[in-house]
């Protein structure tokens, strides 16, 4: 084959290479499309699910509040008009009584003045006896119209107008939520939720997230609070998680719809204290460690279960409650777990005593930390700084200084420092040390 045909081929074979991508890149952007459309037309067909149901249970309520109230005022006009016409039911009775006893006196009388002569005497005294016994001056009273109730209904017409103005401004659809997941960063034993303001119109006064197994169908709280980022634990590792966000505006009561929910997991193992220290009692999840009274005032350390801290990650400790100081309490991390110590204030470890004091390799720096006390969190970040090796073959892992740049942060106060360890090490053991009991540390 001539080097032209040869030539030729590589641009064929380069060209049809091109297509391959370019024809796996446009299916990936129309699985995207489809995914975008999905999204709109799910979206759409359960916001319509979600304002027919609201409404018609609007429409439900209201026309049961109008019915009970009609209810109410009509039971009102019945109560008025049975209180108002039976003292004239009763007057009715009295004055027909009275014309009944008049016509019989009348037939009396006229029957006195028709009879005979031998009888008129005695019928006409028994007549006026009689007339003189019914009292014909005395009549009963009839209450004047301006004193019988007339009723009448009350009705506001501005009602119609304040519920046609409030049905007018009720409810709202929004294209997109106001709030949005911005990052998931996994975290040992649980995931960092990040999220963030997309709508500049909208002021939030609070956040809410909730988080679900992926394959639950129900979502449950995590956090509600004025904060853009929280750190959900408890998860287990290698599980998907789905996490979702929403706002309340400022001097709202309802929610705003929910973020997209995003995917999340950790594949780090949660940090746990080592069971069976004595001195110390550990929660259910070993995450929570406290200082008991055995062994009170001999001090010694409580280290992880092993060495789960990574360079690039935060390891936070929350103070949950506290007790009497003393210089060699500790908080830190260190390169191993030895045993022959009461304190991280050593060799091969970086803290931070309950006082502030920040030790280096058993040296106390001249840079200090706010006081520990209960509510403080400590945070310990590292980084690799650089490798400076001594063996022939230029292997670091037998043997030379590692270094390690070191942050720790307490209150709105940190110290930045560069530690230097014998060896290379892939991860750290982190622990405390506290001679008194009362301490509660939760790790995280």
């Amino acid at each position: 084959m001539s080097i032209e045909a040869e030539a030729l081929l590589q641009e064929a074979k380069e060209s049809i290479e091109a297509a391959q991508n370019y024809r796996s890149e446009l299916q990936q952007r129309l699985h995207g499309l489809s995914q975008a459309r999905k999204q709109v037309r799910g979206s759409a067909s359960q916001t319509r699910e979600t304002l027919q149901r609201h409404f018609q249970e609007l429409q439900t309520a209201v026309s049961r509040l109008l019915t009970e109230r009609l209810n109410a005022l009509l039971q009102e006009v019945d109560n008025i008009e049975l209180d108002s016409v039976s003292p004239l039911d009763d007057c009715q009775k009295l004055i027909e009584s009275g014309v009944s006893t008049a016509d019989e006196l009348l037939r009396e009388g006229e029957v006195a003045i028709r009879c005979g002569i031998n009888e008129k005497e005695d019928k006409l005294g028994s007549f006026t006896k009689k007339a003189l016994q019914i009292q014909l001056d005395s009549l009963p009273e009839v209450p004047v119209l301006v004193d019988v109730p007339c009723l009448s209904a009350q009705l506001d017409d501005s009602l119609l107008h304040m519920f046609r103005s409030h049905v007018a401004r009720h409810g709202s659809v929004a294209s997109h939520p106001p709030v949005q997941i911005e990052e998931l960063v996994e975290r040992p034993g649980g995931v960092l939720v990040r999220w963030c303001k997309v709508d500049d119109d909208f002021t939030p006064q609070d956040y809410r997230l909730q988080y679900r197994r992926g394959n639950s169908s129900q979502y449950e709280d995590a956090y509600i609070g004025k904060d853009n980022e929280f750190l959900v634990l408890h998860l287990d590792p290698h599980i998907d998680h789905l996490f979702r966000v929403c706002a309340r505006g400022e001097g709202r009561t309802e929610w705003s719809p929910w973020s997209i929910p995003q995917t999340g997991y950790t594949t780090l193992a949660p940090h746990e204290w080592t069971a069976g220290v004595d001195g110390y009692i550990l929660s259910s999840r070993k995450n929570i460690a406290m200082r008991s009274d055995s062994s009170a005032g001999h001090g010694g350390v409580l280290y992880s279960n092993s060495s789960t801290y990574f360079c690039g990650q935060t390891l936070t400790y929350k103070i949950t409650a506290a007790g009497q100081t003393d210089k060699r309490d500790s908080l830190g991390v260190c390169a191993d777990s030895r045993t022959d110590t009461d304190s991280l204030q050593r060799d091969q470890a970086v803290c931070i005593s309950t006082n502030g004091a920040v030790f280096v390799n058993g040296k106390e720096m001249t840079n200090q930390l706010p006081a520990i006390t209960v509510g403080s969190s400590v945070t310990f970040d590292m980084e690799v700084v650089n490798l400076f090796p001594v063996s022939n073959n230029n292997n670091p892992s037998d043997g030379g200084n590692f270094k390690l740049r070191v942050t720790i942060g307490s209150g709105n106060r940190e110290v930045v420092f560069d530690w230097l360890l014998d060896q290379v090490v892939d991860s750290l053991f982190f622990g405390c040390s506290f001679t008194h009991p009362g301490w509660k540390v939760l790790v995280f």
